[in-house]
This record gives structure tokens, sequence and C-alpha cells, in this order.
């Protein structure tokens, strides 16, 4: 074979290789673009915990895996208006019994997920879960979960307590099908008043 020729398989060989990496890099960019753009906070939060970009971005992917085995389901009308009128009951409650509320409200978020179709023995796991379909209301969660455990060991005051069921509120909403994000601002926010919208269960802030 010709020197010439071998020169040119090689240049070919060479530049068949740097594009397929090449294409490789690009690939894990958008991948990694994707993931932080989805998540957000809780991106920030694996990534605090891994220290590592690849370990948080294939964790990510896992839990996005994870939930598309999952037998997740919509709410029939009627388990909505119950679960809708619990919600309720919650928030009134708040101003003779925050502590008793601010349980209910995590009780609450249970049940619906149950009754939806997550596994819910395990608290990490339903956040993991709820990140995949609502990653901008789970940080509410885990900071509600925290006020409702430090509340049943008396380190959490009633300021607290009203942002936790405020949180909780942000995920309720979202898990019941009232999730409005992507046409008003104020959707999820747990110090909105929600005057803003039409839902009975969404319109009530605990008060004391």
């Amino acid at each position: 074979m010709e020197p010439t020729v071998i020169v040119l398989i090689v240049v070919v060989v060479v530049l068949v290789i740097a594009l397929g990496v090449a294409g490789a890099l690009l690939s894990r960019r958008r991948r990694s673009e994707r993931l932080q753009e989805r998540y957000g906070s809780e991106y920030d939060r694996t990534l605090a915990e891994t220290g590592d970009p690849r370990e948080t971005e294939a964790r990510l992917v896992e839990r996005e895996k994870r939930h598309r085995s999952l037998d997740v389901r919509d709410l029939r009308p009627e388990e909505r208006d119950r679960f809708d009128a619990s919600w309720v009951e919650i928030q009134r409650g708040f101003v003779d019994d925050p502590v008793h509320a601010v349980r209910q409200a995590d009780v609450l978020v249970v049940e619906i997920m149950r009754t939806r179709g997550y596994p819910v023995d395990d608290f990490e796991q339903r956040a993991e879960d709820i990140s995949v379909e609502h990653p901008d209301v789970v940080a509410h969660y885990r900071e509600a979960r925290a006020v409702r455990d430090a509340t049943e060991h008396g380190r959490a005051d009633t300021e607290q307590q009203r942002h936790a069921v405020t949180s909780y509120r942000s995920l309720v909403e979202a898990l019941l099908g009232h999730d409005t994000r992507h046409g008003d601002p104020h959707a999820g926010d747990p110090h909105s008043n929600g005057r803003h919208r039409t839902h009975r269960s969404t319109t009530e802030e605990p008060t004391r």
C-alpha cells in the first residue's frame, strides 16, 4: 500500500475518532444543560451531596428511569374533591392548632401520593419521585418536612409552621393537578396569598 494512501487512512480514522469524541462531549453537555434547567435547585442540592457533576447527573437520570417504571395515575374527580376538602380543613385548623396542621399536611401529602400510586414508605424516595414530575416544588416539600420534624421535637415556632403549611400547599396543588405554574408566576410560591386562584383549597392562607 502506498504511503499516501496510508496517510489518508490515518487522517480519516483520526477525523472519525475526533468527530465521535466531539459528538459525545456535545451530547453530554446538552444532557447536563437539560438536567440543570429541569431540576434547578434540586440539581444544586444533589451536586452538593455528591460533589461530582457526573454522579449528580447519573442519579437524576436514574430517578427519571425509576419514575417511568411507576404506575402513577391521575386522581379521579371524587378523590380530588375529597383531598381538596381535607386541605381546606387543615388550613382552617392552623389557627387553633398549628402543630396538628403541620402534621396533618404531611399526612395528606402521603395519602395523595399513595392514592396516585407512588411508593410512600421512605421520605427521601418520595421526594426524589416528586422531583421528576414537579422539580419546582420538591424544595418546598423538603423545607416543610424539616419543619415538621422540628415540630415533633418542639423546635419550631408558629411562623416556621405557617411557612411549612404554605410550603405543603404548593405540593398539594401540584399533586392534585392544580399546578398552574406555566401560566402563573405565583403558582407554587409558598409566600403567595393565592387570591388570584379559583380553587377554594388554594385561596386560604393559614393565619394566627
